[in-house]
């Protein structure tokens, strides 16, 4: 790692976790150069839902890579791009009677975001927006505005304006109507809240401790929405693409959004590839009034087409993620049982789930025993006292016991560890 420390800046972060140089990747197998194999409960941060390399996406792009065609085109029309926005109209938009149009802003989820956030605004008018607390939807200014986390806000060195912050369902007590507040202020014309351009928001918070909406709650905040005219933005960045079982993570509330976010794993194979949705009445953009250089990435369309026309031309993927989701809470609820003063709850949808631990210091501490015994998974929360895991949805059931009886056994080690002082505190702490 010698190289890395000389001359990668400081920035560096996941690198610090999993110390180790990682050469090859297959499913869910991370390899290192010394031939040493992680079970992959990362997957990318979510931006590889199918796996490493899945032979289905990885055999176009090669073909594709292989025969001269166009890789980089900004917004022209290729063959490339018509065979995606075709598939996704056949696979993704008509089976869910949406009639959204296809908005490409540039590489990466941010991008998504900042394009969300101007659209909305130029469609209303008004310039402030609503975000939650523990939200988490992006690195550029704009979208840090409407980003939680105080570290990572404070990165920006500027003020961060135009945006408000309202709390997300829980956040407190459980038993805080977050959303009265919400509408009280907007009702009340001393609340000093002026009715914002958009709310934006995750319906699951995956970077801000695996935070899951409820359905009336959804379905309440999109009726707010309706009533005042405010536009309605989903980031599906990180739980969409079948995360939590469905195509898109609202699919099941009976909500639609004005607005909708997608990146990580709609390219599939990890290329950078991002799209923002939008009813075609917000549709009002003025030509090459937003743009990218890289907004036209080919590759990115082929594996993505590959991947729409081999995981969603049926349910099949939906139902095994379903079957395999109760699997993992199963089994994190047995181990927060046998461990109740070490962990709060059980957190999370689908195939994002998480153990809320008591103090803020085990998660890391548990998150790196597991890496000493070859599985990868990660922290996440305000104080990252979240045990976050994040499998490729085609993990199979072996994999999953597997991962399961190394969180057991990293938990118990943990424990040897810190003695019972950490247990005491933890125990304080519940």
């Amino acid at each position: 790692m010698k190289l890395f420390e000389e001359l990668e800046s400081e920035v560096r972060g996941y690198c610090r976790s999993w110390p180790t140089v990682f050469d090859r990747a297959q499913g869910w197998t991370l390899t290192d150069e010394s031939g040493r194999e992680y079970l992959d409960f990362f997957a990318g941060a979510g931006a590889l839902n199918y796996g490493h390399n899945h032979p289905a996406l990885m055999q176009p792009l090669v073909e594709y890579l292989s025969s001269g065609r166009i890789l980089h085109g900004l917004d022209m029309a290729t063959v490339a791009k018509r065979d995606f926005l075709q598939s996704f109209k056949d696979h993704v938009l008509d089976p869910r009677g949406l009639d959204h149009k296809l908005q490409f802003p540039g590489p990466t989820g941010t991008n998504a975001v900042e394009s969300a956030l101007k659209l909305a605004r130029k469609v209303t008018g008004r310039h402030r927006v609503v975000s939650f607390t523990n939200a988490f939807h992006g690195m550029t200014l704009g979208s840090l505005a409407v980003t939680g986390n105080s570290m990572k806000r404070g990165g920006a060195g500027v003020p961060l304006s135009h945006a408000d912050t309202m709390p997300f369902q829980g956040f407190g007590e459980d038993d805080v109507d977050t959303l009265g507040y919400f509408e009280s202020m907007l009702a009340d014309d001393g609340s000093g809240l002026d009715t914002p351009a958009a709310v934006i928001l995750e319906t699951v918070q995956a970077e801000g401790g695996v935070n899951a909406a409820a359905d009336w709650w959804l379905q309440r905040l999109a009726g707010i929405c309706r009533e005042y005219g405010i536009m309605l933005i989903v980031d599906d960045i990180q739980v969409g693409c079948g995360r939590t079982g469905r195509f898109f993570s609202f699919e099941d509330f009976g909500v639609t959004p004005d607005i909708i976010c997608l990146s990580k794993s709609l390219s599939g194979s990890g290329l950078p590839f991002a799209l923002v949705l939008m009813r075609p009445e917000l549709d009002v953009w003025e030509p090459g009034e937003h743009n990218g250089t890289f907004r036209g990435n080919n590759a990115a369309f082929v594996t993505a087409t590959a991947a729409l026309e081999t995981f969603w031309v049926d349910d099949e993927l939906s139902k095994e993620t379903d079957r395999k989701s109760a699997r993992i809470r199963a089994g994190l609820e047995a181990l927060a049982d046998e461990h109740s003063g070490i962990f709060d709850k059980v957190k999370g949808r689908g195939m994002i789930q998480g153990l809320s631990t008591a103090a803020p210091e085990l998660a890391g501490m548990i998150t790196g025993e597991a890496f000493d015994r070859g599985l990868i998974i990660e922290t996440a929360g305000a104080n990252d006292e979240v045990v976050k895991l994040l499998p490729p949805l085609v993990v199979d059931d072996a994999a999953i016991d597997t991962a399961l009886s190394i969180i057991a056994d990293s938990v118990d080690a943990v424990i040897e560890r810190v003695g019972e002082d950490l247990r005491s505190s933890a125990e304080v702490g519940s």
